[in-house]
């Protein structure tokens, strides 16, 4: 059984240092263009704690308001147009008859000395019975 074993060098890749070590401490001198942004963002939270957290509380708070009032209105816009298919089906029963939608309620006119009468004469109020109402323990 054989075992091959590839080496760096062997694959045409450099193992060289890109950036010098630290020495003691000292800053290492940056090669690249592009300096990391992570020290700069942790700086801002202990300078200005606003720009880390009340700035963005703001933007939320102010951002969920108006997407809910978008949905709110959205919600309006469909209750009013279920309202106005509904005004439109009794305006058409309406035009089906002349005196008004179809089956309506058509109230009698009644005076309430009529009903007073009417009422008299169901019930006599001269003749009557006492009777005893029992009590929750009589009846054991």
């Amino acid at each position: 059984m054989e075992v091959i074993v590839w080496s760096a060098e062997k694959m045409g890749v450099q193992m060289t240092a890109d950036r010098p070590k630290k020495v003691d401490n000292q800053p290492v001198p940056s090669t690249s263009r592009f300096e990391p942004s992570a020290p700069k963002f942790k700086r801002w939270g202990r300078k200005s704690p606003f720009v880390r957290y009340g700035l963005p509380m703001i933007s939320l708070t102010v951002l969920g308001a108006l997407g809910l009032g978008h949905l709110l209105q959205g919600s309006k816009d469909i209750a009013k147009v279920k309202d106005d298919q509904e005004w439109e089906i009794i305006e058409t029963r309406k035009a089906l008859s002349r005196t008004g939608p179809v089956n309506a309620y058509k109230p009698k006119k009644i005076s309430l000395e009529e009903e007073l009468k009417a009422l008299q004469q169901k019930i006599d109020i001269e003749n009557y019975e006492y009777k005893k109402i029992p009590k929750l323990n009589e009846g054991k």
